[in-house]
């Protein structure tokens, strides 16, 4: 059973859980609210909205969110933590000509409400003129002609906190098979369901349900010299049917782990390096930061007078698409209310866009592409959906063989990147490789290089698999600079 409405309680050791395990982090949190009057979503954002406008807001944007979720983790064969939340929340920003404020609650009594109205609009009243503040245009905005339900991004299954501390121990013990050399560090499965409610002033109402269910496991393999390598895997899905098996889960996590023992230090050179394609979606991250219009706006990108020129090989295609069904990212409007619709960014090699919000297109003289971006404390920003980067003609071991030598990069960590030039950097480990062949893992070195140069020099190989809201091939670059001892 969920809790009671009106309490919220969170005992848990919680990670950033999508793919490959993830940092972590412990807290505790109790926290009372009041038992919110019998009143719809919709309803109640209608009359923060239109207390905003007697208060003397021009115009208005709020949100209701609500989110229930059950998760369990288990290390050795014991039950760690159990999560469980149900949680809902109100963001409301208010426009006073050029100026804007947000505020957001999560406790609906009218007093409550009445204050929060009362403070976003004095707020946005002290705040200094923002030109490019606004609504979404009109024009713009989603029409209610489809249905999220062809997009298929909500399952309404619930599972019991036994299943799930079963599916955790599963996952484990799965693992604990592949070797004598390992423990588990730790195991964990849950899901969430959340929906987002949206009204403006202008007249916009629409809502957003989605569900994720995931899996993960993480294990700590130790050599004859006492080493320990540590290393995992994880899968999140719109559905629960979708998910991999724990078997699958826990095996490769294990394996990973062991793969990783007896790592060697390799000297300062410049090699060829193949990206691994989990963590190779970084690379493009960086890129995605780099056209963000916000950044763009600001003068601060690397690829800032790069629009409409050729920055990869003329195979390359990069495509954000909304509309994928069971896409993690799949959605028929963005965080202002605007239609979504998939895009080319990179089209035969070329930079086609900007990812633009409405206050970064005003800026720039352009219209929003629907990337806008938010949390209920916050004006929006700029997020893609699901990027998709598109994969080569030959494997992992052709471009290998082509290589010769050089580095599987399988992890990094503590990314740097100059935002003006370009110029990257990361602390790494994986594996050496000869002949097209892996000859053993390697750890504590740096890779590096300019991405502008790097992008013109990277061969993506066949490996593509979808799993979520960015997923590339693995990526080879044909020489990086490799920090070593």
């Amino acid at each position: 059973m969920w809790l009671k409405p009106g309490l919220f309680v969170s005992i848990c050791h919680k990670r950033d859980l999508p793919c490959d395990g993830g940092r972590a982090y412990t807290h505790f949190m109790l926290q009372t609210r009041s038992k919110p009057v019998s009143r719809t979503p919709f309803e109640r954002l209608n009359d923060v909205i239109e207390a905003a406008k007697a208060r003397g807001a021009d115009a208005a944007e709020a949100v209701f969110a609500e989110s229930r979720s059950l998760s369990v983790s288990i290390r050795k064969g014991e039950l760690e933590t159990v999560e469980r939340d149900e949680t809902a929340d109100l963001g409301l920003r208010v426009f006073v000509g050029r100026k804007q404020a947000v505020v957001s609650v999560s406790e609906f009594s009218p007093q409550t409400l009445d204050r929060l109205v009362e403070r976003a609009v004095v707020m946005a009243s002290l705040a200094p003129d923002d030109p490019y503040a606004s609504l979404a245009d009109p024009a713009c905005l989603y029409r209610s002609g489809g249905s999220e339900d062809s997009l298929q991004i909500y399952d309404d299954t619930h599972l019991s906190a036994e299943t799930l501390q079963n599916q955790a121990l599963a996952i484990e013990a799965a693992g604990l098979e592949v070797d004598s050399r390992l423990q588990g560090d730790a195991a964990s499965t849950g899901y969430s369901q959340n929906c987002w409610h949206m009204l403006t002033s202008g007249g916009f109402r629409a809502t957003h349900h989605t569900s994720l269910f995931f899996l993960s496991g993480r294990f700590i393999a130790t050599g004859e010299d006492g080493a320990m390598e540590r290393d995992g895997e994880g899968r999140s899905t719109r559905f629960v049917e979708d998910l991999p098996s724990v078997i699958d889960i826990g095996t490769t996590a294990a394996e990973r782990a062991i793969k990783a023992l007896g790592a060697r230090k390799i000297p300062t050179q410049k090699a060829p390096v193949l990206f691994d394609k989990r963590i190779a979606k970084s690379l493009i991250g960086q890129l995605l930061g780099a056209i963000s219009g916000t950044a763009i706006a600001r003068g601060s990108s690397f690829l800032k007078d790069k629009l409409g020129q050729q920055l990869f090989h003329p195979s390359i295609q990069l495509i954000d698409d909304p509309l994928r069904v069971r896409g993690l990212g799949s959605c028929l409007f963005d965080d202002e209310g605007v239609a979504t619709r998939r895009m080319s960014l990179i089209e035969d090699g070329v930079l086609t866009t900007w990812l633009l919000n409405t206050a970064s297109a005003r800026q720039l003289g352009m219209t929003t592409t629907g990337h806008a971006s938010r949390g209920l404390a916050s004006p929006p920003g700029v997020g893609a959906h699901n990027i998709v980067l598109s994969a080569g003609p030959r494997s992992c071991a052709e471009l290998l063989k082509d290589a010769g030598k050089g580095v599987i990069v399988t992890s990094m960590f503590g990314p740097s990147v100059n935002s003006d030039t370009g110029d990257w950097s990361a602390g790494a480990s994986g594996f050496w490789f000869e002949n097209g062949e892996i000859q053993y893992p390697v750890n504590e070195i740096t890779v590096a290089g300019n991405l502008i140069d790097m992008y013109q020099r990277l061969v993506p190989a066949s490996d593509l698999e979808i799993r979520g809201t960015m997923d590339t091939p693995s990526l080879l670059i044909d020489s990086l600079s490799v920090g070593g001892k």
